[in-house]
């Protein structure tokens, strides 16, 4: 269709597949084999479409524990990993979250099936913009993508009960401990590029931050600034 920018197709075309529910079913009690507990995840990542989040030729893999290729030259998560980092998070209904790292929204999605707010933020444009209409396309009402520096967090609709990062960092930034709130968990990979890197559970007590290494990883680096042409 003339006009269409990328990403458009799998946007509006949200009809469920006639397999699409069992592989969703199955994806979860993979999910459960790799010792993913949590209900509420479970439950979150069986109702979000993944295949809405990937481009057309990447439908039939959208239910494999696999990381896959987005727009911007960016990845989306394994669902393994998603789920194991929104486990972490012990998310509650009335918490509000800050995920820097958008990229396709489909972590986001998931958040916004638990949580009350969902503040998701991204350095590209497209990606921030498709992952609106994606959110639209699901009636998610409770989550916002915006084309923000994520080492800057957003502070103006903070402080958070949770934060969570997809990409990684050598050291987490003093302006997400600031905006998260007292009690609160941060969840980010962090190790050096082209590493191996440790997925952290970090936990703001006492305005001191404790920290618990969930599981090795590798990931790309968080990149400051915003780019421009995407």
């Amino acid at each position: 269709m003339a006009g269409q920018r990328p990403g458009d197709e799998q946007v509006e075309k949200g009809a469920a597949l006639p397999d699409e529910a069992e592989a969703r079913a199955a994806l979860v009690l993979g999910l459960r084999r790799r010792g993913i507990g949590a209900r509420e995840v479970l439950s979150a990542i069986e109702r979000v479409p993944r295949r809405l989040f990937l481009s057309a030729r990447h439908h039939g893999l959208a239910y494999e524990d696999a990381a896959l290729p987005i727009e911007c030259g960016q990845t989306v998560s394994a669902p393994s990993l998603v789920a194991l980092a929104v486990q972490a998070l012990r998310l509650a209904p009335d918490h509000s979250v800050l995920e820097i790292g958008t990229g396709s929204g489909y972590q986001a999605a998931v958040l916004a099936h638990i949580a009350a707010r969902v503040e998701t933020i991204d350095r590209f444009a497209t990606l921030t913009d498709l992952a609106n209409r994606r959110f639209a396309a699901l009636k998610l009402e409770n989550v916002k993508a915006r084309q923000i520096d994520g080492f800057a967090g957003f502070k103006q609709k903070g402080p958070y009960d949770r934060i969570v990062v997809t990409a990684a960092v050598e050291a987490v930034p003093d302006a997400w401990v600031q905006q998260l709130k007292p009690g609160g968990y941060l969840v980010a990979p962090v190790g050096k590029p082209k590493q191996p890197q440790s997925l952290i559970k970090f936990h703001k007590a006492d305005n001191v931050m404790t920290a618990e290494t969930l599981v090795q990883i590798r990931t790309v680096m968080l990149q400051p600034g915003l780019a421009n042409k995407l």
